[in-house]
């Protein structure tokens, strides 16, 4: 027994992790700086994009344990320690908002009194659309989210020591209020930092559409790494493929559920065909966009739905893997798809530009130490969890 809690204890994870983490985001940090002076528009936009990718991480891995807890299943327990790591980026978004927060005005065409003036669709949406009311809402969401993260994995963390069952108990709780506290939150957050971008367009089921994209990209980032963990031996040795196969199920499931939403949008708004809808997709699919709206439909939907189509695949290590990997990609093209074709700059076409990469790869950086940094300090698995047990003997 004193071997297999070694085995799953593990907290020093290769040095390399933490070199890798580092070299990209000190890249990533520099070529960013550099970005704003060489050109400012852009840099804030491609900024903006990498911020949205943050949330979507963090945010989606919180409700990921959330969901959890609520559902009582059994087999993701010993992985909730991961999917609590990635949550773990929350609080930092109260910091990396600040640079957004300073360049509101290249950001938004609504945040310009003069604009509002002449705009009649705009002054309609000002009591909400404004820069007080806006900079509000972004802090009192990232501590909506901060304080449900505290509480989550502060009764998970001391559950390993005590074993307490009154601890599950009280994060069920927590969890049946945070479901229906997420579903407006982050439907607040994609219409405050996307929607907004084309002040003009609405969609009602966008906080939907974002939320889907929000999901696959946590799932994602959770399978990458489980499988990496569990392929160095930094995880029980009961776990299985058929453990694997439930995160392949469910990739496969929230893959084809943001094809749904993202169809059911689009249709909606064609069917209505009104014009105030019409000109946000009219946009983004003339000149160069068209290849980009054709891409995204390729990259996000098919290429994953093949791959992890047949029973096999949801539980091969390489493939959970690669589609990880592409999904992560997939929704950072998501968002710069939302965003871009947005922009005065681009709204013509797009033209390639290597600002357009610097703040991703920021991102993967901080992401990386975060997570190991995490490892180093707590258990990899949630030993004092009564479900533990349970969900290591899971099979298929």
């Amino acid at each position: 027994m004193q071997t297999v809690e070694l085995t799953y204890q593990k907290k020093d994870l290769p040095s390399s992790i933490s070199k890798i983490g580092w070299i990209l985001l000190f890249i990533g940090l520099i070529l960013g700086v550099v970005a704003f002076f060489v050109d400012h528009s852009r840099a804030v936009y491609n900024y903006l994009i990498a911020y949205a990718f943050m949330i979507s991480i963090g945010v989606g891995a919180l409700f990921l344990i959330a969901l959890e807890y609520v559902v009582g299943a059994d087999w993701s327990v010993p992985f909730r320690r991961i999917v609590e790591f990635f949550a773990a980026t929350i609080p930092l978004l109260a910091i990396l908002v600040i640079p957004l927060l300073f360049n509101i005005g290249d950001l938004f065409h609504w945040s310009h009194a003069e604009a509002v003036a002449k705009d009649k669709v705009l002054q309609g949406k000002a009591p909400y659309l404004n820069v007080p009311f806006f900079i509000i809402r972004v802090f009192v969401l990232v501590a909506i989210w901060s304080l449900f993260y505290f509480f989550f994995v502060r009764n998970s963390k001391k559950q390993d020591s005590t074993k307490e069952q009154k601890l599950t108990t009280k994060n069920i709780r927590l969890s049946a209020i945070f479901i229906p506290i997420f579903a407006l939150t982050i439907t607040i957050s994609s219409v405050d930092w996307l929607m907004s971008v084309a002040p003009h367009w609405f969609s009602t089921i966008f906080g939907v559409y974002f939320f889907s994209g929000t999901v696959v990209a946590a799932l994602a980032a959770v399978t990458l790494a489980t499988v990496l963990l569990k392929e160095n031996g930094y995880l029980h040795p009961a776990l299985t493929n058929d453990h694997l196969y439930s995160l392949g199920a469910l990739l496969f499931a929230f893959v084809n559920f943001w094809g749904y939403i993202a169809f059911s949008q689009f249709m909606l708004i064609w069917y209505a065909d009104l014009p105030e809808e019409t000109s946000w997709f009219l946009q983004k699919w003339q000149g160069s966009w068209a290849i980009f709206s054709i891409g995204l439909i390729v990259v996000q939907f098919l290429v994953p739905y093949v791959i992890l189509l047949t029973q096999p695949s949801k539980m091969d290590p390489k493939k959970l893997k690669f589609i990880s990997i592409w999904l992560l990609f997939a929704h950072l093209y998501d968002i710069f798809w939302l965003v871009m074709p947005a922009t005065d700059q681009l709204s013509d076409g797009y033209y390639f530009s290597w600002i357009d990469f610097v703040f991703p790869i920021a991102v993967v950086g901080l992401i990386i130490l975060v997570f190991n940094l995490k490892a180093k300090k707590e258990n990899l698995m949630p030993i004092g969890d009564p479900k533990f047990q349970k969900g290591l003997d899971f099979h298929l």
